[in-house]
């Protein structure tokens, strides 16, 4: 698969040409881009690649692995805000919390436990909209309890549709997220990738996670 090849070699005005197209189709979309912020996966990105993207105009970056994050923020943690979107581990949040300002995949009551003693600045809880027995994520049902329980501030929700090659397939469960976050008065909306961000950005994202669309 595209995503999961290294991307060696960016060029800073390739970059910042794929980010502008990102942006004018977030519009044809129906939304305006500056509500709907791009966060770069930088999990195949190497660490030396990432003055690459600073120089794009890339401003928030995330990534899927604790240990990844950590080394490529003693090289680079000026340069871009960092959010954690990787499945949150509850052995990793004393690595995670302090080093971020958004965790994105809260979903554990684990997890929970360990950011009583290691308090994260903010998250967002992963709702498992389409009940997948093979992903995480806390269902529509135990959310509210979730929230009450969560001992750092909630700002919103995250969710990660069935795979599917069709973007419009993900359109129900961006819509039901985002009734969801309207309940409970959240204002962040993490979903939509490369595959379907148009229709994420259309149904209220606030943040959208793209990979190959910008590097390729």
């Amino acid at each position: 698969m595209a995503d999961r090849v290294t991307f060696t070699g960016l060029e800073a005005a390739q970059v910042r040409d794929n980010l502008e197209r990102v942006r004018d189709r977030i519009a044809v979309a129906g939304r305006d881009p500056a509500d709907v912020r791009v966060c770069a996966a930088i999990k195949y990105v190497p660490a030396h690649e990432l003055p690459v993207l600073a120089e794009a105009g890339i401003e928030l970056v995330g990534e899927n692995r604790a240990q990844e994050l950590l080394a490529k923020q003693g090289e680079h943690r000026d340069r871009f805000e960092w959010h954690f979107i990787g499945a949150l581990q509850s052995r990793k949040v004393r690595d995670i919390a302090p080093n971020v300002t958004l965790i994105h995949s809260l979903a554990s009551d684990s997890a929970l436990v360990q950011l009583k003693k290691h308090p994260a600045p903010a998250v967002l809880i992963q709702v498992n909209v389409a009940g997948e027995e093979s992903k995480e994520g806390v269902t529509p049902e135990a959310l509210p309890d979730f929230i009450a329980r969560c001992p750092v501030p909630v700002v919103g929700l995250m969710t990660m549709p069935p795979f599917t090659d069709h973007a419009e397939d993900s359109r129900p469960y961006f819509a039901r997220l985002a009734e969801l976050a309207a309940e409970h008065g959240l204002r962040e909306l993490s979903m939509g990738t490369t595959q379907d961000f148009e229709v994420a950005a259309a149904e209220g994202a606030t943040i959208v996670r793209l990979g190959t669309v910008l590097y390729e």
